[in-house]
């Protein structure tokens, strides 16, 4: 057991959290999303909410300061200003829980899919909300 790190982040993806490098992408999605057949790498963390899920990412990444939109949703088809329940949920996990809170940007869906196939990881959720996808770029630990 660890201290400080949450309980639902397995092994495997804390490896990956930890491999990853500065302006490297991972990608949590929903439970209809095609994570295995996009990504290089796909954690599955099924029964789990994407909200859960980014929080505790966010609990112990940090998030890249470098670029204008380092936490990237998808627009929903056919009305992109749109702002899906789940992706108020995400705002609000980001502005209280990054180092680095920002306004999420948004992809259209299939831009969001390129996107994600060229990410590190892809974590699959059982989020069952529509549009419960979130891209982030790691960002660095600043020297103490």
């Amino acid at each position: 057991m660890l201290r400080n790190i949450p309980a639902i982040l397995s092994p495997d993806l804390l490896w990956t959290l930890r491999a990853m490098g500065h302006g490297d992408d991972i990608v949590i999605v929903d439970a209809n999303f095609p994570g295995t057949a996009m990504g290089q790498r796909c954690h599955r963390l099924d029964g789990i909410s994407a909200t859960d899920v980014l929080s505790a990412i966010l609990a112990i990444m940090p998030l890249d300061s470098f670029v204008p939109d380092p936490a990237l949703v998808m627009q929903v088809v056919d009305n992109p200003d749109a702002t899906p329940p789940v992706v108020t949920e995400f705002q609000s996990i980001v502005t209280q829980t990054a180092d680095n809170p920002v306004t999420l940007g948004k992809l259209e869906r299939f831009a969001f899919y390129e996107r994600a196939k060229t990410a590190f990881a892809i974590v699959q959720t059982g989020e069952t909300r529509l549009y419960g996808n979130i891209i982030l770029k790691k960002g660095v630990v600043a020297p103490d």
